[in-house]
């Protein structure tokens, strides 16, 4: 059997990609990301004059759509809206998230319906609404973001845990619906990133080096570190990998 060469396994070229969040953070770092290994990438998320920076900023082809996820109940307007600059989306990244860090004791209806429709609801519906397409072609790629409190219990995290163990239990259950229709379902266990979202814990000096030492390798992550896990599972490369949670975390849940 010859072996298709590496450059191939793990090019998007020709491929058409929607990724929310990508105003920032690891939405806006996955977004990048794609576009340099050839995908053309709609970017969403809501506040325009960072996600038109992205886009100014990034070589290759790129489109903005501006929409708060949040409130925007029916994703069907939304997923028209990416189909227009390229076609319909072949990769979506469901990066979009919010972390309140409020105490189990004082979480309150509002916080927690918030963090499940954003973090569990949201990726769902816009996926089920772009996975006709998808499967029109027998070709897609899902890539949902978990978290390491998929599995872990973190302080002041119980609504945005219960978010991310949603996820990994959904990114199963899409795989199980839609991997025979061509579309691939995995999802991205990020350990400590510097965000936006953790620019509280990344602030904490202490608590920093405390959470690099909790890795294997003996540090936090940075985005370079994204870059190969994402391309893996939204190429070819990923062709018999479907329903799995992907950790990347130098190590953090290996300890």
């Amino acid at each position: 059997m010859a072996l298709a060469p590496s450059e191939l396994l793990f090019s998007l070229a020709g491929k058409v990609a929607c990724v929310t969040g990508a105003s920032s953070g690891l939405g806006r770092a996955s977004a990048t990301i794609l576009a340099q290994a050839g995908a053309r990438v709609v970017g969403v998320a809501r506040r325009e004059d960072q996600l038109r920076d992205w886009s100014e900023n990034t070589d290759g082809e790129t489109a903005v759509h501006v929409a708060d996820l949040l409130t925007e109940g029916d994703c069907t307007a939304v997923a028209r809206a990416v189909a227009q600059p390229f076609g319909a989306p072949d990769i979506l990244i469901n990066a979009a998230g919010v972390n309140t860090r409020v105490h189990a004791d004082d979480v309150a209806s509002e916080d927690w319906s918030q963090t499940l429709t954003l973090n569990l609801s949201v990726p769902f519906f816009l996926a089920q609404k772009l996975v006709d397409g998808m499967a029109a072609r027998n070709w897609g790629r899902i890539v949902n973001f978990a978290s390491l409190q998929s599995r872990r219990a973190f302080a002041n995290g119980i609504s945005y845990g219960a978010s991310k163990g949603g996820v990994e239990q959904m990114t199963r259950a899409m795989a199980e619906a839609w991997s025979a229709r061509g579309v691939l379902c995995n999802a991205l266990a990020p350990g400590f990133f510097p965000t936006e979202l953790t620019g509280p814990v990344f602030a904490d000096e202490a608590k920093t080096q405390a959470l690099a030492e909790q890795t294997c390798i003996g540090r936090n992550g940075t985005m370079e570190d994204l870059a190969g896990p994402l391309r893996f599972l939204c190429s070819s490369a990923s062709d018999y990998v479907t329903g799995q949670v992907l950790f990347v975390d130098g190590g953090f849940t290996a300890k």
